[in-house]
């Protein structure tokens, strides 16, 4: 699993890309504050090695929670920047700090 940011110098914006590694799997996205946790927007592409992958613009300057959707099955990125005990899931989500 992999989390990376790339600082745009001139834009409010943080492009981030989400990656996790499910060779098993049929689908995966990325849900979360910057989706309204919508799995449709969030989409993930599947690569040849198995991981799938894609890049958001995320407003700079905030804080995100998300998880990954994976056949159905929410799982954390231990690469979050942190994490953040939600009430309404009864789970931690990872935090991305942009």
């Amino acid at each position: 699993m992999s989390l990376k940011k790339q600082f745009i110098k001139t834009k409010p914006v943080v492009k981030v890309t989400f990656s996790i590694d499910a060779k098993d799997a049929d689908s995966a996205a990325v849900v979360g504050d910057f989706n309204n946790w919508d799995a449709s927007e969030g989409a993930l592409s599947k690569l040849k090695n198995g991981t799938f992958k894609a890049t958001y613009d995320l407003v700079k300057d905030a804080i995100y929670e998300f998880k990954y959707l994976i056949d159905g099955n929410y799982v954390n990125d231990p690469e979050a920047d942190f994490y953040k005990w939600n009430d309404f899931a009864g789970s931690e989500n990872g935090v991305v700090v942009v």
